[in-house]
């Protein structure tokens, strides 16, 4: 059965990855636009933080893997440049833990939505 209540930091962290991912999409799109290379896959990329968001508002799982395996790609992509891995690993790790606290857990596994 389906709780009625997402807690709040999940609700944090889906509008966030929401808001960057069409952030990134527009910034990017002209990119696009101009086709230079590799940008549709930086586009998709991009939607992919928009679709992990909406679907953990909608209470499914697989949505948070997304959400963390989203930002475990960049901080691998930003590797070579130590200040952009720290802050990225940073962020990796605060999302783990909010992703994974208790109420998280339940919110998700209580979906009944894989």
């Amino acid at each position: 059965m389906k709780s009625a209540y997402r807690p709040l930091p999940v609700l944090m962290v889906a509008c966030v990855y929401m808001a960057v991912g069409a952030a990134g999409f527009v910034y990017h799109f002209r990119e696009l636009l101009a086709l230079r290379r590799d940008s549709l896959w930086v586009e998709l990329i991009e939607l992919l933080a928009v679709v992990s968001g909406a679907f953990m508002l909608a209470g499914y799982n697989w949505a948070r893997w997304l959400a963390v395996a989203w930002m475990a790609f960049h901080v691998a992509i930003s590797f070579p440049v130590l200040r952009q891995f720290g802050i990225h690993l940073l962020i990796l790790a605060l999302v783990v833990w909010i992703l994974f606290l208790p109420g998280a857990r339940r919110y998700f596994e209580s979906s009944g939505k894989s």
